[in-house]
């Protein structure tokens, strides 16, 4: 079974928190806030779509490229942890 699957509520939480970060700039552009403000929001929901992203790809990485089937050797192993912690750096 697919990751995606797996953490099918977990990730749907995570995209309805983003509408609703999405829907805040709306709202604050419709209302003419002040730039700052914007773009406080716009950022904030930028970093969600972000963990979002990280969450899906760190899945793949242990689902997909590591093969759970097989017993990966360590070194397999420690290299999908540093791209994991690489991804979780630049798209913090």
């Amino acid at each position: 079974m697919s990751h995606t699957l797996n953490d099918k509520e977990k990730l749907i939480w995570r995209v309805r928190r983003i509408r609703g970060q999405v829907e805040a700039v709306e709202r604050a552009l419709d209302g003419e806030q002040d730039c700052s403000d914007v773009l406080q929001l716009i950022t904030a929901a930028r970093g969600a779509m972000n963990s979002l992203i990280v969450e899906v790809l760190e899945g793949h990485i242990r689902e997909h490229v590591l093969d759970p089937k097989q017993k990966p050797d360590s070194q397999h192993v420690a290299a999908a942890e540093e791209l994991i912690d690489v991804l979780r750096t630049y798209l913090k």
